[in-house]
């Protein structure tokens, strides 16, 4: 086999040669690609560009705005188009900027813009929970008692706050309108790099600019005192919004409401010349027939203010120095010795009597005392306005702006009450409430009036587990005590209700009196509207409570012995929904919760004692039932420390001025107050006086009454805010 073939190794070629040359080193710039953000889309980028600044700066001032406007436009007591809409405005741009601004300082922006959407969300929930109260209790909610009601709203009215809110959805609805814009823009309005130094200096002096313009246009303009020493969140809320009525809530907590310029408010008499009546001579020689005199004790008020150094505690001092007393009168002592049963009704009005309907009712407004000019006004506080009104003869006041004054109360002495007034004489003095006992406070407010009080929780057992509650069951429960007490001990009586069972809603699923008593009312009312029937239909059941308390009365023998008074604490404003006032349906009258009229009710006041009926024509309210009660019972009281008087009083000329003329005094819902006299009626919401027929008063009769009606409502406010009674009413 032959050996293979070796071949010789090839010389380098060209191609060799090439790739053994040394190669040369290139040096080649990096280029750096800008980081892209994986959650950040073409179209954000293009939405930042766009929206930086202005959109920014103004997204935030335009949705406060807007939640402004949204709830102006839905209070329906509230002129849209008014000047305070420009405070309005210039207000939202100032609190508007001020939280853009502090947003865009954070240097996270996904933070930024998490803190802002919880703002925007949070003010949209309270935009929304200040709406359904101005709709449903007619009155706005500071947050001071926003905080001391909402557990027991919650707790007690769970059922109702579900309906309410249903009702609401269309405003609901659209306050949503800037958290969706938010959400939608919140990338534009917070970019990435936040708003440049110059940028953010700018909007802070215009913040500042509009905060000033604002302050001092508030400070100067016609509603100025709703700015500073008249106070309160509903006074505030119609000229500065709730953006301000919430700053000034919060500051004025801290550093108190202003003083008020005492000086201008005090009664234009002269200082009266009081005399006390006559004691009776104990050998019965010098007993008068008919007491004479005035209500008043032995405090010296000159005395004391000329020797006060506390400049309002002083002004007190002279004002009811200056107060003209109500005078003894043929009524004085009319009752005396006599049991008293006070009612505050639950949503009580003139048109649950009738004759056929409810008897009894009509029986004690018909066969007592008449009083043809009684009302019961809105307060602005719901139902604990009007019973404190009721039970202490002082106007319902709000205290630090948000707090009510029978919920500060607890705290004063309240010598003046019925209860402490009846416990000195004796009297065995009890309290009842058929709901939870610590609503709205009463388990401290009711016995610091001198009552025994007792609710469902704290003594109050009913038969049925029901709301509203059953006021015959509370009458059941509660009546055989303190009558068979007196009856075998001999040991007279002042008893307490507050009723429930007409509380609202008015309709045959949400309320228990309602279903109870549908079928009757039916029958009767078969055209009327179901909100009407059920307000008839559980109104029923205060029918049937007054038909047993009087039943159990005469069956004891002691109806001639006893006093049953009754008033309510509001009309029923549940029947106003939005547009849809079915109260006017009710009433058969065509008016507004802006006018007077909506507000005459009845006082009942009868004794089985009574032969015949009392006709009283006098202008009146509930203030002046515990000044009318004590001088009816003949009690020891001094008529000038209330801000009501004794509606027999007769020391006043008619149609002229004076302080203790007869006067209804209407809430102050940031327009001023509306008043009646025995002269005539002014409409604050009009600014108009119609005097009474055959009537003339002087030039300046409306401004004197308006200010003593301001000076009612201040020192009302100060006698709380300075436990008052404790330094005058003698041990």
């Amino acid at each position: 086999m032959a050996s293979p073939k070796r071949l010789a190794p090839k010389k380098p070629g060209l191609g060799s040669k090439l790739k053994n040359l040394p190669r040369p080193k290139l040096s080649l710039p990096k280029i750096t690609l800008p980081q892209v953000d994986p959650g950040m889309t073409t179209a954000h980028r293009s939405r930042r560009v766009k929206g930086s600044p202005l959109v920014s700066a103004v997204s935030l001032p335009l949705m406060v705005l807007y939640h402004e406007l949204l709830l102006r436009g839905f209070d329906g007591e509230c002129s849209f188009f008014a000047p305070a809409l420009l405070l309005l405005v210039v207000f939202s741009m100032a609190a508007g900027l001020a939280v853009f601004l502090l947003l865009d300082l954070i240097p996270h922006r996904k933070v930024a813009r998490i803190v802002g959407g919880v703002l925007v969300a949070g003010w949209t929930v309270f935009t929304c929970v200040e709406y359904c109260c101005k709709s449903f209790f007619k009155i706005y909610f500071g947050l001071g008692y926003m905080q001391g009601m909402a557990g027991q709203v919650v707790g007690d009215f769970s059922g109702t706050v579900v309906e309410v809110v249903l009702a609401r959805i269309p405003f609901i609805l659209l306050s949503l309108v800037p958290l969706a814009v938010y959400v939608w823009l919140c990338p534009v309005i917070f970019h990435e790099k936040g708003q440049r130094a110059s940028v953010r200096g700018m909007l802070a002096v215009l913040m500042v600019v509009f905060q000033l313009v604002g302050v001092f246009a508030a400070r100067v303009g016609g509603a100025k005192n709703y700015y500073t020493y008249d106070f309160s969140v509903n006074t505030s809320m119609p000229h500065f919004g709730l953006v301000t009525t919430l700053r000034l809530e919060l500051s004025y907590a801290i550093t108190g409401i202003p003083e008020v310029p005492l000086d201008q408010l005090l009664p234009d008499d002269p200082l009266p010349t009081a005399t006390v009546a006559p004691t009776l001579d104990p050998t019965g020689t010098d007993a008068p027939v008919v007491p004479t005199g005035d209500n008043v004790l032995g405090i010296d008020f000159e005395g004391l203010a000329a020797g006060e150094s506390d400049e309002t505690l002083k002004a007190l001092h002279q004002y009811f120095a200056a107060k003209k007393p109500t005078n003894k009168n043929e009524y004085t002592g009319y009752f005396q010795g006599k049991n008293l049963i006070l009612i505050t009704a639950e949503a009580f009005c003139p048109y649950v009597i009738d004759e056929n309907l409810t008897p009894t009712l009509y029986k004690l407004a018909n066969q007592g005392f008449i009083f043809e000019n009684y009302y019961q006004p809105d307060w602005t506080q719901s139902t604990t306005g009007g019973e404190f009104a009721v039970m202490t003869g002082l106007i319902p006041t709000w205290i630090g702006g948000s707090n009510p004054s029978f919920r500060v109360s607890v705290n004063d002495d309240m010598a003046v009450a019925l209860g402490w007034q009846f416990q000195k004489l004796g009297y065995q003095t009890l309290a009842y409430h058929n709901n939870t006992y610590t609503y709205y406070g009463r388990d401290e407010t009711h016995p610091n009036l001198g009552y025994e009080y007792f609710g469902l929780g704290n003594g109050l057992v009913l038969k049925s587990n029901l709301w509203p509650c059953s006021d015959l069951e509370m009458m059941e429960a509660t009546v055989d005590g303190y009558i068979q007490n007196y009856v075998k001990n001999g040991t007279p009586f002042h008893t307490y209700y507050m009723t429930v069972s007409g509380h609202c809603n008015y309709d045959w699923t949400g309320n228990a009196m309602s279903r109870k008593n549908q079928e009757t009312i039916q029958k009767l009312y078969p055209n009327a509207s179901e909100q009407v029937q059920a307000y008839l239909a559980c109104n029923l059941e205060l029918e049937y409570a007054m038909a047993y308390l009087v039943e159990q009365l005469a069956a004891a023998g002691i109806a001639d012995d006893t006093v049953i008074a009754l008033s309510a604490d509001h009309y029923p404003y549940a029947l106003v929904e939005g547009d849809k006032d079915y109260y006017n349906e009710l009433a058969g009258t065509n008016n507004s919760e802006r006018d007077t009229a909506r507000y005459r009710n009845t006082f009942i006041l009868w004794s089985g004692c009574m032969e015949e009926p009392v006709v009283v024509d006098t202008p009146c309210s509930a203030i002046d039932i515990v000044p009318t009660l004590s001088n009816l019972f003949g009690l020891e009281y001094d008529s000038r420390l209330y801000s009501g008087r004794d509606i027999f009083a007769t020391n006043y000329q008619p149609g002229q001025y004076s302080s203790n003329i007869p006067l209804v005094v209407f809430a102050n819902k940031g327009y001023g107050s509306s008043w009646i006299t025995d002269a005539g009626t002014y409409e604050a919401s009009t600014k108009t006086f119609t005097p009474r027929e055959g009537v003339a008063v002087d030039e300046d009769y409306v401004s004197r009454v308006s200010r003593l009606v301001n000076a009612k409502y201040t020192y009302a406010k100060l006698v709380i805010e300075r436990d008052y009674y404790a330094l005058v009413w003698p041990d």
